[in-house]
């Protein structure tokens, strides 16, 4: 049995996570900002933390202040905020909220998990990032805007890289990854269900089912740093064959460069 953190597990993909993990037996710690776990979710063995909100500094104590005396084997982190933007039309406060959630919130999570012993040698760090972070992957073909939402999605990918060379030592692996285009509350809030078919959109439980196989069997420290997307080239990251060539020829875990 495996002891497995996932940070913002209440809703799409985190959800879905802490759901597939308790399922198969493993000891599933899952964070809230709520004081009290989802109703749809109160039959999962999952042990909630409630008040975590990961755009707080003091979101990293409340987590290992309820994790005392118990050492970690992965930590997921999938906390995220979307808010649509063009450059008719920047939204400042909501960029600010962006970043905080995206890319300096797993700052101060790991820092205090590592600090505190929660992390041990062999342990795993993954950082949901999306290919939308990635900035050779942006193309002429999608257009600008998105600032908030791609930027902080950059920015955690730089994140996880300089996490990475400071956790090696450590024996802690760091990875981030792209889950796929899900279909998702956040998605359709700005506006991107009308892709979703053509994009070839899949559920969170999908999404998670790859996302678990490629770090269960695939991720370990030889690949700390490293970005990817367990579900390959796909249909949804749309830029890829422009970029990095003729899908067929393209690996499943799919590298992305940054």
């Amino acid at each position: 049995m495996s002891r497995i953190l996932v940070v913002g597990a209440t809703r799409g993909l985190g959800e879905a996570l802490a759901k597939q993990y308790a399922s198969a037996g493993n000891h599933v710690y899952g964070t809230a900002r709520s004081t009290s776990p989802p109703q749809e979710s109160a039959s999962f063995p999952i042990t909630w933390i409630g008040n975590v909100d990961i755009s707080t500094e003091s979101a990293g104590k409340t987590i290992t202040d309820s994790l005392k005396g118990i050492q970690l084997d992965t930590v997921i982190i999938t906390a995220g905020y979307f808010a649509k933007e063009s450059f008719d039309e920047p939204k400042f406060e909501a960029e600010v909220q962006m970043y905080k959630i995206c890319s300096i919130g797993p700052v101060f999570i790991v820092h205090h998990l590592v600090k505190a012993g929660v992390l041990k040698k062999g342990s795993k760090v993954i950082l949901v990032s999306s290919e939308s972070g990635s900035i050779a992957l942006r193309h002429e073909s999608e257009g600008g805007g998105m600032f908030g939402h791609h930027a902080s999605k950059t920015a955690l990918n730089m994140v996880g890289k300089l996490l990475s060379l400071d956790l090696k030592d450590k024996g802690i692996a760091v990875g981030l990854v792209h889950p796929g285009f899900m279909r998702t509350e956040m998605t359709r809030s700005v506006g991107f269900d009308k892709f979703w078919d053509a994009g070839g959109a899949v559920t969170p439980d999908e999404a998670a089912a790859s996302l678990r196989e490629s770090v269960e069997n695939k991720f370990d420290i030889s690949l700390t740093g490293e970005y990817w997307a367990p579900r390959g080239p796909g249909r949804d990251i749309g830029t890829a064959e422009a970029v990095l060539g003729p899908k067929k020829d393209l690996p499943t875990p799919l590298p992305l460069p940054w």
